[in-house]
């Protein structure tokens, strides 16, 4: 399933390396050449992963990293740092300010690609593209197809992204607020109330298979979806 990645790289001709193998595996790219460009891209959109050089142009990669590790917003942000230094304690020191995955230059760009599809599928599965089973209810996220046994369910765009975040996310429960984050992305301004509508929808679209049983409203709280 296809991605936002940001990737924060002063270098042009490796920054466009990354950006177009990106987009050959199907992921949608944004750029930055230095951290406050950086900053000033995920204020306007979250991405769903970070591709960060540690040597950029002022503040230094592994600093930008320790201040998306400690704000609310950014906290979960998966990041894979992708930087010239190869030493260990290089390797030690990213993985310390929170990066999730660490890949010296020079690089695979195979490799790239499948580093971040793993590290979406550790921190965003929902992205990682993997069909997923729950009780009996399976979803294709290639395919954009749900299936009970041989029944077809027939969901819109919004409660097939809605399910596919729940079914990647088990027994958690979201807050109203959390799932317009997760689902519709943090720079779409709607009501809260929404996420109601389209969670009776999608409760209707799972009714013939009695798989709406899995969607479960915590009081005061938000929703969830009950653990196989």
């Amino acid at each position: 399933m296809s991605a936002t990645v940001l990737v924060v790289e002063d270098e042009p001709q490796i920054q466009e390396l990354v950006a177009v193998n990106l987009e050959h595996a199907g992921h949608r790219v944004l750029r930055a050449d230095n951290a406050e460009q950086a900053e000033r891209s995920i204020r306007g959109e979250l991405p769903d992963v970070v591709v960060l050089d540690w040597m950029l142009p002022g503040e230094s990669g592994l600093a930008f990293a320790r201040r998306l590790r400690a704000d609310a917003r950014t906290r979960e942000l998966p990041i894979l740092m992708l930087t010239a230094r190869a030493m260990e304690a290089d390797k030690l020191a990213g993985l310390e300010a929170g990066a999730d995955d660490y890949l010296t230059k020079p690089f695979s760009p195979r490799e790239l690609v499948a580093r971040i599809k793993a590290v979406l599928r550790r921190r965003a599965p929902q992205h990682a593209g993997d069909r997923i089973e729950v009780a009996g209810l399976q979803l294709d996220p290639a395919a954009h197809l749900v299936t009970a046994g041989e029944r077809r369910l027939e969901l819109s765009p919004v409660e097939f992204r809605l399910l596919h975040f729940l079914m990647t996310h088990p027994g958690r429960v979201y807050t109203r607020s959390q799932l317009l984050d997760q689902v519709w992305g943090d720079h779409v301004y709607i009501e809260e109330r929404t996420v109601d509508v389209h969670i009776r929808r999608l409760r209707k679209a799972l009714e013939p298979s009695a798989h709406d049983r899995l969607i479960d409203t915590v009081r005061g709280a938000g929703y969830a979806l009950r653990a196989a």
